[in-house]
């Protein structure tokens, strides 16, 4: 019998997706974070109240205490500056801004890392990536059907085995603040850089991304269940790195400016007969 965790392994599923139950969510509170997430990822500047007064606006009698639940569950945090009204705990450290003024000029000088809320048909997980920042390349993601800093670890040390960045930037998260995220990159020497708390240009880049992943993937689809949203975001990133040409990159793909070279041909029918 082969254990649950080996099983995993073998066909690269977190051990959090192979437990998943549908979310606990009914279903008003469901559509709610869908326009939600639709939303914030036209306007990521917006908070809770702001963000009610637009759903009371489209005709949902809610409430910015609900609101407000509902985004801290999705994980969505408004990039505009809001007041210290307490200090982090003690397993939360926060690193100074290392990229303010700097032009990452080749692969591996920063990378950057972050999380999204992706919706199913019936609940939701959530996404991590991890991307060289200079090429845009997808090194590693994961998804979660929670927001343990497990799969967050899980993707960095995937990352890892690609290559090693001078500085990983994040958000002030509280999975890239613990002692097992940060005590990794030390020990690899690499510096920590974390975005100024609510400062919207330090965290614009990964928003875009994010936007760009929304549109031209997660929103064409109705993921049925984590398996099904897995498989399609595997080619979406596939696509992503290997195919899709950035007008920021010259028109070239980000495994061309990663890696110096265009991702391998995949063979025609006519070259495998």
């Amino acid at each position: 019998m082969i254990p649950i965790s080996r099983q995993c392994e073998l066909v690269e599923l977190s051990r959090s997706s192979f437990y998943y139950r549908s979310c606990g969510e009914d279903g008003y509170n469901l559509a709610l974070m869908r326009l939600i997430d639709e939303e914030f990822t036209r306007h990521p500047f917006y908070g809770a109240r702001r963000m009610a007064a637009w759903l009371r606006s489209q005709g949902y009698g809610v409430n910015r205490k609900r609101v407000s639940r509902l985004m801290r569950l999705m994980g969505l945090m408004a990039l505009y500056p809001k007041p210290r009204l307490s200090a982090n705990g003690p397993d939360h450290k926060v690193y100074p801004y290392l990229l303010k003024g700097v032009t990452v000029k080749t692969p591996d000088e920063a990378w950057s890392s972050d999380i999204t809320y992706i919706r199913l048909a019936h609940g939701f997980v959530y996404l991590v990536v991890i991307m060289d920042w200079h090429s845009r390349y997808v090194l590693s993601w994961e998804l979660s059907t929670t927001l343990d800093k497990a799969f967050c670890l899980d993707a960095l040390q995937r990352a890892l085995l690609i290559s090693k960045p001078g500085i990983l930037n994040t958000d002030q998260r509280p999975q890239y603040a613990s002692e097992e995220f940060s005590g990794v990159l030390e020990g690899e020497g690499i510096k920590i850089s974390m975005d100024g708390r609510g400062r919207v240009y330090d965290n614009i880049f990964v928003e875009r991304f994010w936007r760009t992943v929304k549109y031209e993937e997660v929103y064409l689809h109705e993921y049925r269940t984590v398996a099904e949203a897995r498989e399609h975001l595997s080619a979406y990133f596939r696509f992503y790195n290997e195919e899709r040409l950035h007008e920021r990159l010259g028109y070239r793909t980000p495994h061309e400016v990663y890696f110096g070279t265009p991702a391998p041909s995949m063979p025609t029918a006519e070259a495998v007969v």
